[in-house]
């Protein structure tokens, strides 16, 4: 899979998770400030995409973790 189409399936679970449209899923975006995604939030969002990349995220690995980028950098770190 190459990294278009791996952001693309990363991009629909944050949009479906988070509730926000498409175009609010960029590798800048913010989880709080942009996105108004609360640890809870996150916490979906990762179990989501565990299950659609068939990964595992330990909970002390998603410290720091603020960014859109920063997450789809730990999942593709895993794939």
């Amino acid at each position: 899979m190459d990294n278009e189409a791996t952001f693309d399936k990363f991009k629909a679970c944050a949009v479906e998770i988070l509730n926000v449209p498409g175009e609010k899923v960029t590798l800048e975006a913010n989880f709080a400030n942009d996105l108004d995604a609360d640890s809870l939030d996150l916490v979906e969002l990762v179990m989501e995409l565990e299950e659609v990349f068939s990964i595992t995220v330990d909970e002390s690995e998603l410290e720091g973790v603020e960014t859109i980028g920063q997450a789809y950098e730990l999942v593709t770190s895993k794939l």
